[in-house]
């Protein structure tokens, strides 16, 4: 293998973090940054082995470093890797993989703290909701997703090196750190000319919302259990540009008790077809699902057989979870997946074909679910206010059948369905008119490949919305109506003039899927520049119409750039 040099700059930078973790763990230079909460101790031998050449030990069993951070099983499993690359640590895939399981236990989350950042290990793009202000997104969001720290819950002290940590390594993180912190989270009084930094405001911020301490974690930590998943699940899922899909997930015991084997079956909601797939799956922490599955048949990138990894969170009672299923090389391509555990209850899981409109008349709605009563009659189905059941069409334990009248007056939203005694919340929308659409994702990304690199896709939708009781679109009250047929067209996005990106970017297919163009100059274009570029991707209503008479239309924003060259370390857990 080629050994690549080590520059000066490399050199400095593995010094300067080697300082940094002297002085966290009480070296020399650092005899007043002393650990002054108390830690969680390290009790498993493997991780003491391994780790305590470096992480020293205390009295009361404490790893310096280790037992005062807690993190995600991707955080792990990322801190072992960087231990590998950069401290020459010497461990098997398997000794890695039973200390990943063992911290997450030991020095993990709780499922209430995991839940809000989930969408990391799910590898979703998402236009993140849950950063506090914009001093935090400049201080932690500018060069990652700010649910990567809020995937860890550290000490003051540890707080402190992990920003000393980014300071070492990375010149742009000291530019961030060392800007003013915005005018709203300036403290009162404060001199102008001493001016808060971003990096202060973080340090004084995430202690707060991210210690080490919290009740979540006292708590999790008493009542953590093996998981007992073992047994049938139904499922109901969801892909993009693919519709919605009910089933069941057969889960068995595998080699250890935190180890599990899948057998799903999965049937489309719009052509009745079916989706096998067999799978494993480990769950850490007795709620971190990490798994993969495959089904058969997968020609295409998006073939819904494809090999896939598994996100899930199970709820700590175990009875449902919820999590995305992904593939694709940029993990463009997935299930968004919720579980509940089959019981002899009744249990409903979907109603197709979706939104009603109010005023409408012998409505046929088919009800999937589980242990349905097999003789009910009309009385015995709730469909939700100004919605009247008029006939039992057909009744299994699997499907209802039903026609149903909507009265004119009927308020949109939407609506619950009740079985007896089983209920499924948000069931379906009924709605008056569909006021706008909208084309998701509203912003897209898509990468270059086909000659040395795989290529980035994209899925999009048009999505109708009727205005909520304030009469305006895109409010908080506006009603999701539901996926509608719209054509497709790409438009320029006029960034720089005459550089034609529609013409060389990629292709859109009818049905809204984007095939990026090859990577690597094209002698065609103006410059002989790569086939990057920005566009509109436009959605016209198919059907639905403004007041004015003319088609409903949106369009989404999307970036075509070139490949990943460099792919970062990829903090999945290794299966």
């Amino acid at each position: 293998m080629k050994r690549l040099p080590v520059t000066k700059l490399g050199l400095l930078a593995l010094f300067s973090a080697s300082v940094v973790f002297a002085q966290a763990d009480g070296g020399p230079d650092g005899a007043t940054m002393k650990e002054t909460e108390a830690g969680i101790p390290v009790t498993d031998p493997l991780v003491t082995e391994k780790c305590s050449a470096c992480h020293t030990a205390d009295a009361k069993g404490n790893l310096s470093r280790i037992s005062w951070v807690r993190t995600t099983p991707e955080g792990w499993a990322q801190a072992i890797k960087r231990m590998v690359r950069l401290n020459g640590l010497a461990i098997t895939p398997e000794e890695s993989r039973t200390i990943v399981k063992s911290l997450s236990a030991s020095h993990g989350l709780a499922p209430e703290e995991a839940r809000p950042v989930m969408y990391l290990p799910e590898k979703r793009i998402i236009d993140e909701s849950i950063i506090p202000n914009d001093t935090m997104r400049g201080a932690c969001a500018s060069c990652h997703s700010y649910a990567q720290p809020m995937s860890w819950r550290r000490s003051k002290l540890e707080w402190k090196t992990l920003q000393d940590l980014h300071v070492a390594l990375y010149s742009q993180a000291d530019a961030q750190y060392r800007r003013p912190a915005e005018d709203a989270e300036q403290p009162a009084g404060r001199d102008p000319k001493d001016k808060l930094t971003r990096g202060d405001y973080a340090l004084t911020y995430m202690p707060k919302v991210a210690g080490l301490h919290t009740p979540e974690w006292a708590a999790w930590s008493a009542r953590q259990r093996n998981p007992r998943l073992a047994g049938e699940w139904l499922v109901v899922a969801s892909v993009p540009g693919k519709g919605r899909y009910v089933g069941e997930l057969s889960v068995s015991p595998g080699k250890a008790a935190d180890e599990f084997t899948t057998r799903s079956t999965l049937r489309s909601l719009s052509d009745g077809g079916t989706i096998s797939r067999t799978g494993t799956g480990i769950v850490y922490a007795g709620y971190s699902w990490r798994g993969s599955s495959t089904g058969a048949g997968t020609t295409k990138p998006d073939d819904l057989g494809s090999a896939a990894r598994e996100a899930m969170w199970f709820a700590p009672d175990q009875q449902s979870a919820q999590g995305r299923w992904f593939w694709g090389d940029y993990q463009e391509f997935g299930y968004d997946v919720k579980l509940v555990r089959a019981t002899a209850a009744p249990a409903i899981l979907a109603v197709t074909p979706g939104p009603v409109k109010a005023g409408a008349k012998g409505v046929q709605l088919r009800i999937l679910g589980n242990n349905l009563p097999a003789s009910p009659s009309a009385a015995d189905i709730d469909l939700g206010a100004g919605i009247t059941v008029t006939k039992i069409v057909s009744a299994s334990p699997k499907e209802l059948v039903v026609t149903a009248d909507v009265a004119p007056a009927a308020s949109s939203g939407q609506r619950d369905v009740a079985i007896a005694g089983a209920v499924l919340e948000q069931a379906f929308p009924v709605f008056h008119k569909i006021d706008y659409i909208k084309a998701t994702p509203e912003t897209a990304l898509s990468r270059l490949g086909g000659v040395k690199f795989p290529k980035g896709y994209q899925q999009f939708e048009a999505i109708g919305y009727e205005n909520g009781l304030d009469g305006k679109p895109n409010t908080p009250d506006d009603i999701a109506v539901g996926p509608v047929a719209a054509d497709w067209t790409m438009q320029e996005f006029m960034s720089v003039y005459y550089d034609d990106d529609t013409k060389y970017v990629g292709a859109l297919s009818p049905t809204a899927f984007f095939t990026p163009a090859e990577e690597g100059p094209n002698p065609a274009r103006r410059f002989g520049r790569n086939n990057y570029g920005e566009v509109w991707v436009v959605a016209t209503a198919k059907t639905e119409k403004d007041k004015f008479g003319k088609p409903l239309s949106a369009r989404s924003y999307m970036v075509v750039t070139v490949p990943a060259y460099q792919k970062w370390d990829q903090p999945e857990v290794s299966r």
